[in-house]
């Protein structure tokens, strides 16, 4: 975030006579400097004390521009007239300034750092970013982020996972607050489940984070930090609704209890029930769903500032997709199809600085998710317990800035399927360091390693280097190069198809999955005489993948057999991110990604399902002050994608079109307290179904009941079934909503 400059320049001095100016300046988060109020070209000038509150003191008379001054915060102008035996009050809210390229971070070094300052590249959205584009989770809010798509992998329940830079789900690793506790079965179905509410800030790193994350961080990592309770607000509440019917109420409170305890309390409803099929395929075009969330975070005040923050989630959702003619009495039967999902989740966060001279942190986490779905008469039920502990050790010595650790995971999993013949139970403890070396004041050199021990794959090494050189002010250049590796949940991942009587065939050891990692990152920082910023951030990436294990279902009818890739996988690139920011209010975010990525077995080379060769993102932001109205077009664009089909005769598109998602919305807020909003989504009306025959093959059919195979077990096309098709609900790669309204109102009580 940028400095915020309000400037007061006299224009003239007609008296003598002395006037004292005073006030309050608000602020959404505890600034981390000082805020200066201060006349320009004169001597006056004063900081606020720790309630905000200013004063300046024997004003001559006279016509001023007065300037309040925060790093991190936008700029504020106004003039002002003093006159003689006139005491003046002025009060600013200061809002964050985000085109500010040097927020703190700690997702590249588990350590707080400025973000210019830190070695790995980290991108950061605050919540005035998601508000552009309101939506009921934070699944749904990623959509705008350059290079991060939510991609849909159920056309009928409408579950999904996040692929950064094309990569698929499973290789991003989702934490909330620095923990692993979204992951596997959660990444499925308790990604939808964060409100937006809850978050601070989204940190995002994009390339290989094994060496501090260990597990699943192959791609990249999205760390989901929630609100501190200090700065939190007493109350707030956010409501809004569309023209689909779909409701969203997010509710906080602040309390103290005692001196040195401080809770929020945040509540998350949603509900969708409305049946549509704008697409007349007799199925739903959006799941139905009900869903709360309730977040308890409590802070508590200790000796010497040290930490200790302890955060509980509970999360249940029911949600059911399918023939417009389900009820819940056709659950798992064969005479109305519908995919039912019940979902139980709790969640245990909680950090604690160990009372010692040197800066020991001990953190925390565990989670139990518990999944009772039925895809048609297909049952799903899972259990999944995760327990994370972790204790590091931070320390600066010269040049040196230290830090090390330890942790270990252990993960529970059992379901009812065929594959999961008894309950599976992972131990995973490792070990990590890393030293950030001061080279220069311009350059810094950081040295990474973390070693893993699997209960079932044993030992696991992964190495990490940056390189981080200040040319200038406004001029930064990163090189990182690392390593990933996941350890495969194959129950979680294949669940849908786990069914039936086949035997489970682990073809050899399987090795866990690994990449290998090079980026070169380059911020510029411009700044305009006229008082213009802009910033221009691009990464070039190459990542390759080894040991990927994949599922054959089609060598034996009666078996499932896994096995190692013989091969290694490429996913390569170069991404943008400008921020331009006008004295004039008008504000612009833009990005684009290219994007190469490719599977090869074989010596044959091939395009995976669903990856986009180019993405494109944009925000466009103008606030009329005087109205205090304010207006956001946000937006993407992507490539065609390579889409599933069943055989050469499926009649849908091979590929996918190009295609983007645009909204506008409206701000008023000119009410104390209030924010009224409202806008439009998806203003082109695009969904998948256009080109299409259709997206759900055989909904007529969805049990397959006229389904005639021949003496191979192939599939016959018949005059009831001209393609030779099965019902299938994969071909999807967008949301199947049409054009909508919505309307919103927000209140905040500090």
């Amino acid at each position: 975030m940028k400095y915020l400059f309000l400037t007061i320049l006299i224009i003239s001095t007609t008296s003598m006579i002395s006037q004292n100016i005073s006030g309050r300046v608000n602020t959404v988060i505890p600034p981390e400097n000082e805020i200066s109020i201060s006349l320009l070209n004169t001597n006056f000038k004063t900081q606020t004390d720790s309630l905000g509150l200013y004063k300046l003191e024997n004003i001559p008379n006279g016509i001023y521009k007065l300037a309040v001054v925060s790093k991190g915060f936008k700029t504020i102008i106004q003039k002002i007239s003093v006159f003689e035996n006139q005491n003046l009050n002025f009060d600013f809210d200061l809002d964050e300034d985000q085109n500010e390229l040097n927020e703190v971070v700690v997702s590249g070094t588990l350590k707080p750092v400025k973000r210019l300052e830190s070695a790995v590249p980290v991108e950061v959205y605050s919540p005035a970013f998601f508000k552009k584009n309101p939506t009921a989770s934070i699944y749904d809010a990623l959509q705008n982020i350059n290079g991060v798509r939510p991609q849909l992998n159920c056309g009928v329940c409408n579950t999904g996972d996040i692929h950064i830079n094309g990569l698929e789900g499973p290789y991003t690793l989702v934490l909330i607050d620095g923990m692993p506790i979204v992951s596997s079965l959660s990444t499925v179905y308790g990604l939808s489940g964060i409100p937006n509410s809850l978050v601070e800030r989204i940190e995002i790193v994009k390339g290989p984070a094994s060496s501090l994350y260990g597990s699943e961080a192959v791609g990249g990592l999205i760390n989901i930090i929630t609100k501190n309770p200090m700065n939190a607000p007493i109350f707030s509440a956010d409501y809004f609704t569309t023209t689909y019917f779909e409701s969203n109420l997010d509710l906080g409170m602040k309390f103290n209890a005692g001196k040195k305890a401080t809770s929020i309390l945040g509540v998350n409803y949603f509900n969708y029930d409305q049946v549509i099929d704008k697409d007349k395929d007799n199925f739903t075009d959006v799941t139905l769903s009900e869903r709360v969330s309730v977040f308890n975070k409590w802070s508590f005040q200790r000796n010497n500032n040290r930490l200790f923050t302890i955060a509980a989630r509970g999360m249940y959702e029911d949600r059911w997709g399918g023939d417009v003619r389900w009820e819940k009495k056709f659950r798992g039967g064969d005479e109305i199809y519908g995919e039912s999902i019940y979902t139980k989740r709790a969640e245990l966060i909680g950090s604690y600085q160990l009372p010692f001279e040197e800066k020991l942190m001990l953190s925390f986490s565990g989670n139990v998710h518990y999944q009772d779905s039925r895809y048609g008469t297909t049952s799903y039920i899972a259990n999944q317990k995760i327990g994370f502990l972790q204790l590091t050790w931070d320390k600066k010595i010269g040049r040196n800035d230290f830090l090390a650790g330890i942790a270990s995971r252990y993960t529970y999993y059992d379901d009812n399927t065929t594959a999961t013949k008894e309950a599976e139970s992972t131990w995973l403890p490792g070990i990590f360091v890393q030293d950030e070396i001061t080279i220069s004041p311009k350059s810094q050199i950081l040295l990474g390693t973390r070693y893993d021990y699997n209960s079932i794959h044993g030992s696991i090494f992964t190495p990490r280097l940056a390189y981080r050189l200040k040319a200038n002010e406004n001029t930064i250049f990163r090189l990182n190069a690392g390593t990933g590796f996941r350890v495969v949940n194959l129950f979680t991942e294949d669940h849908a198809a786990l069914t039936g009587s086949r035997d489970v065939v682990i073809a050899n050891n399987l090795n866990p999955e690994q990449s290998v990692n090079v980026n070169l990152n380059y911020i510029q920082k411009i700044n305009f005489e006229n008082g213009t910023f802009m910033g221009i951030e691009t990464t070039a990436f190459y990542t390759r993948f080894s040991n990927k294990i994949i599922s054959d279902y089609e060598t034996d009818p009666n078996k499932i057999i896994y096995d190692n890739i013989d091969g290694y996988a490429i996913s390569q690139g170069i991404s943008t991110n400008v921020d331009l920011n006008f004295t004039n209010g008008l504000k612009f975010i833009l990005g684009a990604t290219v994007l190469d990525n490719k599977n090869v077995e074989n010596g044959i080379s091939q395009q995976p399902f669903l990856t986009e060769n180019f993405t494109g993102t944009w925000s466009v932001s103008y606030k009329i002050e005087p109205w205090n109205l304010s207006m956001d077009y946000t937006g993407n664009v992507y490539s065609p994608m390579k889409l599933p089909l069943l055989n050469e005769y499926d009649p849908r598109n091979p590929k996918s079109p190009w295609y983007s998602i645009q909204n506008i919305q409206f701000t008023y807020s000119g009410w104390k307290n209030f924010e009224v909003y409202a806008g439009i989504k998806n203003l082109l009306n695009f969904t998948p179904k256009q080109n299409n025959p259709f997206l759900i093959s055989r909904s007529n059919d969805p049990f397959d009941k006229n389904v005639q195979y021949d003496s191979a077990g192939k599939v016959m096309v018949t005059p009831d079934n001209p393609y030779g098709l099965t019902f299938d609900t994969t071909y999807v790669y967008g949301q199947n909503q049409t054009i909508r309204g919505f309307f919103g109102l927000r209140y905040n009580l500090r």
